[in-house]
C-alpha cells in the first residue's frame, strides 16, 4: 500500500483534485479510471459484466487486486525527439504523437527506471532515435519484460538497422547503472509498421529470455511471446480456470492460442492428455521448453491455426473432452467455434479480455448447443475503463 500512499500524498502537495495524479493522463488516455477510489473502479466494471453477460449465466463478485499499482511485468517505451530533446513514452490516445512519461502508476518502476537511463545515454554514445517522418534513425522503442517471481530482466533494444555502433560499448554501460538486468536483446524493424517488434533479434547479452514462476511452474519467455501482463491476478485467473475444467486424469484437453503453454501445462498434472496449439512459431519454441522444464510429459506443441487443427482433428474422426481457449482481445470467430462443435468438446473454458467481444461469442456458442455455467470477471487492468479479464465455464447440453 505504500505506492498508492506516496501517490496519494503526490496528488496533495500538487493541489490536484484527482485521486491518483498523473501529469500525462490526459495526454496518454490509457487510465481512464484515474480519478476514480478503486473500489468504484470495480462495482463500474462489474456492472459493465453484468450487463454484458448477464443474459448468458450468473456473473460472479469481480475479484480485485490488494494493491492496483505498478501491476505491469510488461513495459513498452516509444522513443523520439521535441524541441531537440530525446523523448520516451507512449503514444497519445489515437495519434502517434509520443507523450514523454518519466513514471506510470500502472507499470513496473524498476523497467521505468531502466528506460529513462536509456534514454540520457543516447546522447554520450551519439545514438540518434527513430524519426516516422524521415526514417531516419536507429533506436525506435524499448520493451522491458521482468519476472515478478524470479527478478529476472529482459531489454529488448528495438531498432531500424541491424548496424548498432559500439553495442558492446552501450551494454557494458547500461548493465555498470543496472546490474539487476539479466538478458539485453537487439530487435530488428525495418518496417514501416506500428508493429513494436520486427521478425530478426540479436542476443546482446545472457540467454536472450527470462523466466518466471507462475501457478508454481517455471516459464520461458522470450520478447515476442505472449504473457499475462498481471503475474498476481493471473495466479487467480488461471488458478480459477483449472479449477472450472473440472480434470478426473482421463481427458483430453486441447489448449487454443495456447501462446507459451501455461495453462495447458497447468492442466496437464490433471489431465491424460493435452493438446497445445499456436500459430506463434517464438511461442511455440517457448512452450516446448517449458514442458521439457517442467517435466511435463503428457502435452504435445503444434505451430498451426487453430481453427484449421480442429478441422482437421474433426475430418479425421478425432474428438477432446475439453477446450481451453485465450484469444486476443478481438476474440474468436464463428468458424472456430463451430470447429469446437466438431471435435465433440464437452466442455469450454473460455479466457477473455475483451468484454464485448466475449458476449458476441457467447451468443456464438449457445446458438450451436453450449450453456454457461458462470462467468468470473478479474480486474487485470486497475485504472483502465475498456478490459476486464473473464473466465467462462461452458458446458455442451445434451444433443448439442
Amino acid at each position: 500500500m505504500k505506492n498508492r500512499e506516496r501517490t496519494e500524498k503526490k496528488a496533495v502537495s500538487a493541489g490536484k483534485t484527482d485521486l491518483y495524479f498523473c501529469p500525462v493522463a490526459r495526454q496518454c488516455g490509457g487510465c481512464q479510471y484515474l480519478n476514480i477510489p478503486y473500489p468504484e473502479q470495480l462495482e463500474k466494471k462489474q456492472a459493465k459484466m453484468q450487463r454484458l453477460l448477464g443474459r448468458y449465466g450468473k456473473v460472479w463478485p469481480i475479484h480485485g487486486m490488494e494493491n492496483p499499482f505498478h501491476y505491469r511485468n510488461k513495459v513498452h517505451a516509444v522513443f523520439g525527439f521535441r524541441k531537440g530533446e530525446v523523448i520516451s513514452g507512449a503514444y497519445e490516445e489515437g495519434t502517434h504523437r509520443i507523450v514523454p512519461v518519466e513514471q506510470c502508476l500502472i507499470e513496473d518502476e524498476k523497467s521505468s527506471e531502466i528506460i529513462g537511463t536509456i534514454r540520457r545515454m543516447l546522447k554520450s554514445f551519439k545514438i540518434r532515435v527513430y524519426d516516422e517522418d524521415t526514417g531516419y534513425g536507429l533506436l525506435r522503442h524499448v520493451l522491458i519484460r521482468r519476472g515478478f517471481a524470479t527478478g529476472e530482466i529482459l531489454v529488448v533494444l528495438v531498432t531500424a538497422s541491424p548496424v548498432f555502433p559500439s553495442k558492446n560499448n552501450f551494454v557494458k554501460a547500461l548493465r555498470s547503472q543496472h546490474p539487476e538486468i539479466t538478458t539485453i536483446v537487439q530487435n530488428i524493424n525495418g518496417r514501416g509498421t506500428s508493429m513494436v517488434l520486427g521478425d530478426r533479434e540479436h542476443v546482446l547479452y545472457g540467454k536472450g529470455y527470462i523466466e518466471d514462476i507462475l501457478c508454481g511452474y517455471r516459464f520461458r519467455i522470450s520478447p515476442g511471446s505472449f504473457y499475462q501482463v498481471n503475474p498476481v491476478q493471473t495466479e487467480y485467473l488461471y488458478g480459477k480456470a483449472i479449477e472450472l475444467v473440472g480434470l478426473t486424469g482421463r481427458e483430453t484437453v486441447l489448449d487454443a492460442y495456447c501462446g507459451i503453454g501455461t495453462i495447458g501445462i497447468l492442466a496437464a498434472s490433471r489431465a491424460k492428455q493435452v493438446i497445445g496449439v499456436e500459430r506463434n512459431a517464438q511461442a511455440i519454441h517457448d512452450a516446448i521448453q517449458n514442458a521439457k522444464a517442467n517435466g511435463i510429459r503428457n502435452i504435445s506443441f503444434y505451430c498451426k491455426d487453430a481453427t484449421e487443427f480442429m478441422t482437421e482433428m474433426a475430418r479425421d474422426g478425432q474428438a477432446v473432452d475439453v477446450v481451453l481457449m485465450d484469444p486476443p482481445r478481438g476474440g474468436s470467430t464463428e468458424v472456430f467455434i463451430r470447429a469446437v462443435a466438431a471435435v465433440r468438446a464437452k466442455r469450454v473454458v473460455y479466457i477473455s479480455c475483451g468484454p464485448e467481444t466475449l458476449a458476441r461469442d457467447l451468443e456464438l456458442f449457445r446458438r450451436i448447443g453450449y450453456r454457461v455455467r458462470g462467468a468470473w470477471p478479474v480486474d487485470m487492468f486497475p485504472f483502465t475503463a475498456a478490459h476486464v479479464e473473464t473466465v467462462v465455464s461452458l458446458n455442451r447440453e445434451k444433443g448439442g
